[in-house]
């Protein structure tokens, strides 16, 4: 599974090692999962390409499919991993609100975008196939949770940011010509 052009990606775009997310902002475990992939971005940074994929669960998270709309509106104003960062870090505050889409668009104007292409951008077919893309390829891989991690389209399942390490080290290992 490689990255495309449309996905977003941080960490070395040219790493021959790709962690590959499915991802649901409203889930409690891709919150408490963030600071792993975030802390394996900075320590991994010249060996990973890390990429978000959407994969809101919107049958048991109800604000999940309008987050990851916000999501992908913020990518194009160029501040997609820095709204990632704050929906994680604000999901309280949003996750169980009965009309969560003020709060949601505020986080975004708070990072300086244009209000009027932001909400234009969230509720366009472009940002709606993009999402919709993205869930069709993770319902291919058999993705039925989230996260959902996938490293050089091997499905693993770490329980902790030192599992995480070890698996990345055993691919540099198997990368790294000694």
């Amino acid at each position: 599974m490689e990255a495309t052009d449309s996905d977003w990606v941080r960490g070395n775009k040219e790493a021959k090692i790709t962690l590959v997310e499915f991802g649901d902002y409203q889930c409690p475990a891709c919150a408490d999962y963030e600071p792993f992939v975030e802390k394996l971005s900075q320590e991994f940074a010249d060996d990973l390409k890390i990429v978000h994929k959407q994969y809101p669960l919107s049958t048991i998270h109800k604000n999940a499919l309008l987050a990851a709309k916000v999501a992908e509106a913020v990518g194009k104003q160029g501040k997609y991993w820095e709204i990632h960062k704050l929906l994680y870090e604000k999901q309280d505050e949003w996750a169980n609100d009965g009309n969560p889409r003020g709060k949601l668009v505020q986080y975004a104007l708070d990072l300086g975008l244009d209000k009027q292409k932001l909400e234009s951008d969230m509720d366009s077919d472009e940002t709606r196939d993009e999402i919709n893309k993205d869930i069709a390829l993770g319902d291919s891989l058999r993705v039925n949770s989230t996260p959902s991690f996938f490293i050089n389209g091997e499905k693993i399942a770490p329980r902790s940011y030192e599992e995480f390490k070890k698996i990345v080290e055993d691919y540099k290992r198997g990368y790294t010509v000694e």
